[in-house]
């Protein structure tokens, strides 16, 4: 699994015009799952990012977690983040799971990061939509399950 962490003051997801989701400071994750991902990539990715320390402490360091800082996240099904661009100009997406498989790991991703006590809201899977952010810092990080970068 691949995800796209931003540290963000607020964020949205809108779909045919209406906001379907939306979460205030915490984090946006763009979430892509991979045909060979199994829960424990999923498992893995909700320790890893209800834990990372990048939130600002009293004294303005990156010291706090999502958990720390009782933050709020907004989950985005991303598949293009599996997009292979290293050949010709059209992405490849053979790396990308099925939708099946990966609406399943992607919820058990949303169920993970409930369970550790963080308020969920998420994108709608296999649809399009608007993703709005304001990204505080900016904080961006990328997050690989096979911990490829």
């Amino acid at each position: 699994m691949r995800a796209v962490v931003q540290r963000t003051d607020r964020s949205s997801v809108t779909v045919d015009g209406a906001v379907i989701a939306n979460a205030g400071c915490g984090l946006t994750v763009l979430l892509g799952v991979a045909g060979d991902d199994t829960e424990d990539d999923a498992r893995y990715l909700t320790e890893k990012i209800v834990n990372l320390r990048i939130f600002p402490d009293n004294e303005g360091k990156m010291n706090l977690s999502l958990i720390d800082s009782k933050g709020e996240l907004l989950v985005v099904s991303q598949f293009t983040l599996y997009g292979d661009c290293r050949k010709g100009r059209r992405p490849s997406f053979d790396q990308a799971a099925k939708p099946d498989k990966a609406k399943e790991l992607y919820e058990v991703f949303i169920r993970l990061c409930r369970e550790a006590g963080i308020a969920v809201s998420q994108g709608q899977f296999q649809t399009h939509m608007i993703v709005a952010l304001n990204n505080n810092g900016p904080v961006t990080m990328l997050l690989d399950s096979k911990r490829q970068f």
